[in-house]
């Protein structure tokens, strides 16, 4: 991912609410389970990290986005923004290409 595509996203994903908490538990099957349906229904997705985790936030990302074979594109205080385009191409909403 090229940083013109990482700030187009960064954009993108400014207006969005958190769709998935992570708790003291951090990386739970559970967790990753919502992480992955919401990367399918939405492509692009910011989740919170709440302050009873004590998990690096980086580490928590790089995990996260490997599980659910994403593109970490931002940590940021206690968010993480991930983007997995659509298996069909016909059926991705988002171009990291084209700012909106």
């Amino acid at each position: 991912m090229t940083s013109k595509q990482r700030a187009n996203l960064m954009s993108l994903a400014s207006k969005l609410s958190p769709s998935v908490q992570i708790g003291k538990e951090a990386l739970t099957p559970e967790v990753t389970k919502a992480a992955q349906e919401a990367l399918d229904a939405n492509e692009l997705i910011k989740i919170n990290v709440q302050n009873n985790c004590f998990e690096d936030i980086r580490e928590l990302a790089a995990m996260l986005g490997e599980r659910t074979r994403s593109d970490v594109v931002q940590t940021i205080g206690r968010k993480i923004v991930l983007y997995k385009p659509a298996a069909d191409p016909e059926k991705r909403k988002i171009d990291p290409n084209k700012k909106k």
